[in-house]
């Protein structure tokens, strides 16, 4: 077993937990701050996807095209929070329901509008060889993605005013409102921004993952499990599960962006 070859299953595995985490971090956001488990964050994934592809068919580029996509799934997860959402908080089940009904709409909504199938934008033609072994190169930049994600959602959560008044309205909800906190108001910034990640994961990764009415089975399976295991620790946590997870066993053959020399 060669360097080259170690390497090359090295760099795949973090890809993969990378992808992963990249489609969990809106997830864990959600959950971790607001205790709501999201069932319907596969179809706010698909959502961004196909705002992403719709404005670059439209003639916007690819890169302006993930923001545009990113400010739909947000308006949308904020009218999803403040019209059903906030009626169910400390009912976990009947969140859990409700988002599960919202996630069916989309999809049929998606299958009405787009159809099963649809055709992508295709993956950047680039790769990176090491030794007897290439790595498609769009693949390998999710790494550094996901890198500025966790630190978009870290310095987010830390350093800015609304991070305090999210964790100040979760943990201490009545000491919140009384200081004048919008707790409300707090929540629905929140699942948008949560949503709005989603968003990013879908426009992001559709060069690898095409837009269907379907493609957030592909990840949300794995994204809540990620979370679950996680746990408390949202960011770091999730990082971690992700990487075990999603890198835990790579095959260098079965991946579509490795190819075998």
């Amino acid at each position: 077993m060669g360097i080259d070859y170690l390497a090359t299953v090295l760099l795949s595995s973090l890809s993969s937990a990378s992808i992963l985490l990249i489609a969990t971090i809106g997830l864990a956001v959600v959950f971790g701050l607001m205790g709501v488990i999201n069932l319907a964050h596969g179809e706010f994934l698909m959502i961004g996807a196909y705002s992403a592809l719709t404005a670059a068919q439209m003639g916007v580029p690819y890169i302006l095209s993930i923001p545009i996509a990113v400010v739909v799934t947000m308006a949308i997860g904020a009218v999803v929070e403040m019209l059903i959402i906030r009626r169910l908080y400390g009912r976990i089940f009947d969140t859990m329901l409700a988002t599960w009904g919202i996630s069916i709409v989309f999809y049929q909504l998606a299958v009405l509008i787009f159809g099963t199938v649809t055709p992508g934008i295709g993956m950047p033609q680039y790769s990176i060889r090491i030794g007897a072994y290439s790595l498609a190169g769009y693949p390998l930049l999710m790494i550094g993605v996901a890198a500025l994600m966790g630190a978009f959602v870290y310095l987010l959560m830390t350093r800015t005013v609304y991070g305090m008044k999210a964790r100040a309205s979760i943990q201490e909800p009545e000491m919140a409102q009384a200081i004048g906190i919008e707790s409300a108001r707090v929540s629905t910034l929140t699942f948008a921004i949560g949503c709005g990640l989603a968003g990013f994961a879908g426009a992001v990764l559709l060069p690898i993952v095409p837009a269907t009415p379907s493609m957030g089975f592909a990840f949300v399976i794995k994204a809540f499990l990620t979370v679950v295991v996680a746990g408390p620790v949202t960011l770091t946590g999730s990082a971690l599960t992700a990487l075990g997870l999603g890198g835990g066993r790579v095959d260098h053959c079965e991946l579509p962006h490795l190819g075998c020399g």
